[in-house]
């Protein structure tokens, strides 16, 4: 089962986006209260919180039981120096929707907030059990393992992004450094070498540039080692 992580006291002077994509949450509302919680998640990324709280508090009067909308009207809260109170509604729609990728993706950007990153890995993955291909939980995920110097964890996070979005270039360079942090020198070069191969002429100015950043990369990572 799926436990509540312990509270905090918060700092949360942060601003992270949430992806579209991991808010599918609005397929279990009506049309009308679905737009609402589209824009919700709208307002909060471009900081009009008030109007972001006009909007979930119009669709709490109806699904007041909502715990996705909970959660981000927490969050939401939590950005208006109301921190206090808008933890306990992020952990009411925790308690009300247990299973919700979104609900657990909030809590963890909460931990972030308050650097306390082990708490805010466990909230990304249960955040992931839920929607393990959610790419803006991956991103953050990784982001904080590297924080913590989990290089075999960041690794194997940027292994599933590139799998997830392997037109990418950044992802490719991102998961061949990440092995190159790891002391895995094989599997970045061979990812390097992978991705040059994976090029072609079809832009004449594009793909040699492209090839000689890689060249430059790979002899980057060979002369110097991680100890």
């Amino acid at each position: 089962p799926l436990l509540l992580p312990p509270p905090s006291p918060l700092s949360l002077s942060f601003s992270l986006s949430l992806s579209p994509q991991s808010m599918d949450s609005s397929k279990k509302l009506p049309s009308k209260e679905a737009a609402l919680f589209r824009n919700v998640i709208k307002f909060y990324e471009l900081k009009q919180y008030k109007k972001g709280i006009k909007a979930a508090d119009a669709i709490l009067k109806v699904f007041p039981d909502h715990g996705e909308t909970l959660a981000m009207k927490g969050l939401t809260l939590s950005c208006m120096d109301q921190k206090e109170e808008g933890v306990e509604l992020v952990r009411k729609g925790l308690r009300k929707d247990p299973r919700s990728n979104v609900c657990w993706h909030v809590y963890g950007l909460l931990y972030r907030a308050d650097h306390n990153y082990v708490e805010a890995i466990k909230c990304y993955r249960n955040a992931l059990r839920a929607d393990k291909e959610n790419l803006q939980v991956l991103r953050d995920l990784s982001f904080l393992q590297i924080q913590m110097r989990d290089t075999k964890g960041y690794a194997e996070t940027r292994r599933q992004i590139l799998a997830l979005r392997p037109s990418n270039k950044s992802h490719w360079l991102a998961y061949a450094a990440a092995c190159h942090m790891g002391g895995d020198m094989k599997t970045s070069t061979r990812v390097l070498q992978a991705y040059a191969d994976s090029l072609t002429d079809e832009d004449p100015t594009r793909a040699p540039y492209e090839r000689s950043e890689l060249i430059l990369c790979v002899f980057v990572f060979v002369c110097s080692p991680v100890h």
